[in-house]
């Protein structure tokens, strides 16, 4: 069995670990793939989140089922939160605040859960900073498992609290002063303006954004990031030395093909494949925003018409609402479908992301930067186009273009505006311009490393041996 996981036998004994992560998809899932390689390793997961949540998950594999629990731990009501909205994609953007303040208030439910079943490491989230304090009253060591990179890290976490100087846009668009090596890792002034006030916890009575990385990041034992040391290293160091506590890559968790629910619906992907397979090797931009980015209609609107104007095929999946609360229905131009049939394909069901960037047509990805999908991406080489829309999706982009393996797309800095032409020009670089074959080479290179099961493997194994030598003896006090 342990010859088949791509690593001799563990030197840990088999912990229990609980998993308690942040109630937005793009948060669960990734802690959900972190638990499957960790239940794959042959230890015990518990999986906390709040009913519907839970019931929205993938389900997991049959054969880790006996090791990974699913708790569901109802969410308490408050003030302003809709009926039901039990995840980020089911309130609009600017109602957030009222889920985290619903998400605090699962303190007592989940204190109840660690006094009574008292696991070897609780692995949380950046925004449950309240987490690191309440698992250490009851000896339950804990550590921030970050879904985000460790530049987001270093670029939030000022050495305390007293420390963040930034109160304006223009500080948040600079190199942070603690970062002691040269980075272009910043917002630009337009992201900066969007993360505003709330995020950085001027506004009284909330918590802010930054004021939660920091406290998680403050309280725990360990800091885990979803990174590799050849991509983040002076990041990971910087942790470490503002945080005095191990800052440890556990890999990537490139999530597996065969993995997804995508034979549930084998006749759309036969469709899409066959487009793909009359498409040119490496000709095809694939287009997508994640779950909950969606661009504003004129966005779309200079989006859509710098597609057209690229003369590149393209396949195009367009979320018209972020979820049920979105009123909001973005259009397409006017007889746009109409004038690119046969070159580009425009989906606005759900598709099977995985297959179609390892299909040899696809030559590059116009993607929002979020982490996992460029993950996901990199695995099949797929160099990127960059465009941002709100959270940490501006200091991937720049590190990113500053590892040249993504094109930022030209805006206008103040108001983040672009044009069609700016669309077309970018997409023609990274897809079939010599100019842009340092990022074809670039992530070509990537891949190597991403796909290195074993080296993947073991980053995974470094992390549980760390938590094996350090887990408490709850017998002994």
């Amino acid at each position: 069995m342990d010859s088949m996981l791509g690593s001799s036998k563990p030197k840990h004994d088999k912990l229990h670990i609980a998993m308690f992560p942040w109630l937005a998809f793009g948060h669960m899932i990734p802690f959900l793939e972190f638990a499957k390689l960790l239940a794959q390793k042959g230890h015990r997961i518990t999986f906390i989140s709040t009913p519907r949540n839970i019931d929205r998950l993938p389900n997991v594999p049959p054969s880790l089922a006996p090791l990974i629990s699913l708790v569901k731990i109802p969410l308490p009501r408050v003030d302003n939160l809709p009926q039901d909205s039990e995840a980020t994609s089911d309130v609009p953007l600017k109602d957030v605040a009222f889920l985290e303040d619903a998400y605090d208030a699962l303190h007592d439910s989940l204190a109840h859960f660690l006094q009574s079943s008292l696991p070897d490491w609780i692995l949380c989230d950046f925004a449950a900073y309240w987490v690191p304090p309440l698992a250490r009253r009851l000896n339950v060591p804990s550590c921030f498992f970050s879904i985000f990179t460790a530049a987001t890290l270093g670029f939030m976490s000022p050495p305390s609290a007293e420390e963040d100087y930034r109160r304006v846009p223009e500080d948040l668009a600079a190199t942070p002063k603690w970062v002691n090596f040269p980075t272009t890792v910043a917002y630009r002034y337009f992201e900066a303006s969007k993360i505003g006030p709330p995020c950085l916890g001027w506004e009284p009575h909330k918590v802010g954004v930054i004021n939660r990385f920091h406290g998680t990041l403050r309280g725990c034992d360990l800091i885990a990031v979803r990174t590799f040391k050849e991509f983040e290293a002076e990041w990971l160091k910087l942790l470490e030395r503002i945080h005095l506590k191990p800052a440890l890559p556990v890999g990537v968790l490139a999530p597996k093909p065969q993995e997804g629910p995508e034979d549930d619906d084998d006749a759309s992907w036969r469709s899409i494949k066959d487009w793909l397979d009359n498409q040119t090797k490496g000709s095809v931009v694939y287009v997508a925003f994640g779950s909950e980015a969606k661009p504003s209609q004129e966005e779309l609107t200079e989006i859509a018409l710098g597609l057209e104007l690229s003369g590149v095929p393209f396949f195009w999946v367009l979320r018209k609402r972020r979820g049920s609360a979105d009123t909001e229905v973005v259009e397409l131009p006017e007889g746009f479908e109409e004038r690119v049939k046969g070159r580009g394909v425009v989906s606005t069901g759900w598709v099977p992301q995985l297959k179609i960037l390892a299909h040899d047509s696809v030559g590059g990805f116009l993607t929002h930067s979020g982490w996992s999908s460029v993950v996901e991406a990199l695995q099949f080489e797929k160099a990127l186009v960059l465009l941002t829309f709100y959270a940490d999706q501006g200091l991937n982009a720049k590190l990113f273009q500053e590892q040249k393996i993504g094109y930022l797309i030209p805006r206008e800095e103040r108001d983040g505006s672009f044009t069609r032409t700016a669309v077309a020009e970018s997409v023609r670089v990274v897809i079939k311009e010599e100019e842009g074959k340092i990022y074809r080479d670039k992530a070509k290179e990537m891949r190597a490393v991403i796909g290195d099961v074993n080296q993947q493997s073991e980053y995974v194994d470094n992390f549980l041996d760390y938590l094996g030598g350090h887990k408490m003896h709850h017998g002994d006090h």
